[in-house]
């Protein structure tokens, strides 16, 4: 089952964005990552058997302050 999850992230710079892009590429299951919102502060995940703890849990490590704000179902059309 495809999930699509996005995450609010505090990312400052150019920099953290690219880290943080880089670290949920290398997730397991992920086939797609963005960055969307106003002040790009939200990642887009979507995958198959993707882990959403694990990701945020990096981020929060590696990035900064990092909260899920949903987690989805991709329907295939």
């Amino acid at each position: 089952m495809k999930q699509k999850i996005v995450m609010n992230t505090q990312m400052k710079c150019q920099k953290c964005r690219s880290k943080a892009l880089q670290i949920v590429a290398e997730g397991e299951g992920v086939d797609f990552v963005a960055i969307e919102g106003d002040q790009k502060d939200k990642v887009v995940v979507i995958g198959d058997g993707v882990d959403a703890i694990k990701l945020t849990s990096s981020l929060r490590k590696k990035v900064g302050p990092t909260d899920i704000i949903s987690i989805s179902e991709v329907k295939s059309k």
